[in-house]
C-alpha cells in the first residue's frame, strides 16, 4: 500500500511505500565546508544528498526529482535571488529551505521572492543550527517507522552483522590536535536505519554483555590496524562495563585483544562513574592491573556525584569525563562552572587528565579552556563516525575552531 506524502504534511507529488525510502536534498552555498556539514548532518537524518555552488544549481535540477533544495547565502542575496529564479523556471515543485542568519533583510527579500514566484519555501532555518534543529525542521520529509519493541535482542544483532562501531575524536584543548578517540557502538537495522544504543544494549549483568564487549574490542583493534599505516599510534578509548571485570581472567583475556606492534602504546578503558561508585574496589583493582598492559581507566560520565571519587582514597584512574550535562551551555552557568572547576582542581590532584564531554558550542569550548580541561570531546568539533569516515575527516585533516 502506498502512502499519500501529504500524510507526512509534504507536497503531494511524492508517495513513500511501506519500504524506508530516503528522501533527496540540494545543498547549494558557495562554500565546500559549509555544503559539507550540511550535506553529512541530512545524511545522518536518511537523506540521499548532493551538493554545488548557485552556478551549477540548473544541471543538478534537471532531469530529477529533488524533495528539497537547502540554500545558503555564503555567495549573497544577488546569488539567491538567481537560485529562486532558476528552480521556478525549471519548475521544481519540491520544498526550498533557506539557511542564513536571521535578522538580514536579504533572508526577508528571498523568502518573500520565493513566496511570490510559487515556490514552497519553509520557515528560515537559523545559521548556527544543531543537528536536532536540522532534524526537527525537515522530519516531516523522512518516512517515520516505528522503533521495534521489544528492544533488539543483541545476539540476533552479533549473528547478522549489524552492530558498527563509531569514532568521536578527543581533542587538545591547547594545540587542537587529536590527542585520541572513543569509540561508541552502533547498530545498523536493515528497516529502521542507525539505532542508539538504548534500544539493543541488555542490561550490565546480561551475559550478552560479554559478547558485546569482545566485539568492541576486536573491532576497535581491527579498526586502530587500519588507522597505524597512515597516521601512527591513535589512542582508542572503548567503553566497558565494571561488571566485566568480575571474571578473575578478564584483563587477561582482554590483553589477547591488544596489538602486538612496535607502534601501539596502549588504549583507554571508560568505565561509568556510577558503577564505579558502586563498586569502588573492583573498579581500582581493575585499574592498576590494567596498567600492566598499558591500559588506562578513565572515569566516564562523572556529574553532581564526584564527590564520591574524593572518597575512594587512592585513584588509579588517567582520566576524568565531565559528562554533558554539566557541560552544555555551561558558558552562561556559573553553577555549572563551579562544579567543572572543583572536578578539574581534584583531577589534577590525582594527575589525571580531564574531558569537556559534549561541547557543542564555540562558547562552551572556550569555557572548558578557560577552566582548564584538558580534552574536549562533542559535535563542535566532530559527530561520531564510522571508521573510514572517522580517518578521512578527522585524522587527515587539521583541525580549525568552526
Amino acid at each position: 500500500m502506498l502512502i499519500e506524502q501529504s500524510q507526512w504534511n509534504a507536497g503531494p507529488a511524492e508517495r513513500f511505500g511501506r519500504r524506508r525510502i530516503k528522501p533527496s536534498a540540494l545543498i547549494i552555498d558557495g562554500k565546500p565546508h559549509v555544503r559539507e556539514f550540511v550535506r553529512e548532518a541530512l545524511e545522518d537524518i536518511g537523506f540521499v544528498t548532493d551538493d554545488s555552488n548557485t552556478d551549477h544549481l540548473a544541471d543538478l535540477i534537471t532531469g530529477r526529482k529533488i524533495d528539497m533544495v537547502m540554500l545558503g547565502l555564503s555567495e549573497g542575496g544577488v546569488a539567491g535571488g538567481v537560485a529562486l529564479q532558476t528552480l521556478r523556471e525549471l519548475g521544481f515543485d519540491g520544498h526550498v529551505l533557506v539557511f542564513a542568519q536571521p535578522g538580514m533583510p536579504m533572508v526577508d527579500a528571498l523568502l518573500d521572492l520565493g513566496e511570490a514566484i510559487g515556490l514552497s519555501m519553509l520557515p528560515l532555518l537559523p545559521t548556527p543550527f544543531s543537528d536536532g534543529v536540522l532534524r526537527q525542521a525537515v522530519s516531516f520529509l523522512v518516512p517515520q517507522e516505528p522503533v521495534p519493541s521489544p528492544a533488539i535482542d543483541p545476539a540476533q544483532a552479533l549473528r547478522a552483522g549489524w552492530l558498527e562501531l563509531w569514532y568521536q575524536p578527543k581533542v587538545n584543548i591547547r594545540s587542537l590536535t587529536i590527542d585520541g578517540t572513543e569509540g561508541l557502538i552502533r547498530l545498523r537495522h536493515p528497516s529502521w536505519g542507525i539505532m542508539p544504543p538504548a534500544q539493543f544494549l541488555p542490561d550490565a549483568d546480561d551475559p550478552h554483555f560479554t559478547e558485546l564487549s569482545n566485539f568492541v574490542l576486536t573491532t576497535a583493534m581491527t579498526d586502530w590496524h587500519s588507522f597505524v599505516p597512515d597516521f601512527g599510534h591513535v589512542e582508542i578509548a572503548v567503553n566497558l562495563p565494571l561488571t566485566f571485570f568480575n571474571e578473575p581472567a578478564a584483563v587477561e583475556a582482554l590483553a589477547r585483544h591488544l596489538p602486538a606492534h612496535p607502534a601501539f602504546k596502549g588504549m583507554i578503558v571508560e568505565i561509568n562513574g556510577s558503577e564505579l561508585a558502586a563498586n569502588p574496589e573492583l573498579a581500582k583493582s581493575a585499574a592498576r592491573q590494567l596498567r600492566f598492559i598499558n591500559i588506562g581507566v578513565s572515569v566516564d560520565d562523572v556529574g553532581a556525584d564526584w564527590p564520591v571519587l574524593m572518597e575512594i582514597g587512592d585513584c588509579p584512574f588517567v582520566e576524568i569525563k565531565v559528562d554533558r550535562s554539566f557541560i552544555t551551555g555551561f558558558a552562561d552557568d556559573r553553577l555549572k562552572q563551579a562544579t567543572c572547576r572543583s572536578i578539574v582542581d581534584f583531577a589534577d590532584t590525582l594527575g589525571a587528565r580531564t574531558v569537556a564531554e559534549g561541547v557543542e558550542t564555540r562558547a562552551d569550548f572556550i569555557m572548558a579552556r578557560e577552566l582548564g580541561f584538558d580534552l574536549v570531546q562533542g559535535y563542535f568539533f566532530g559527530k561520531p563516525a564510522e571508521a573510514r569516515k572517522f580517518a578521512r575527516r578527522a585524522l587527515r585533516e587539521p583541525l580549525k575552531i568552526p
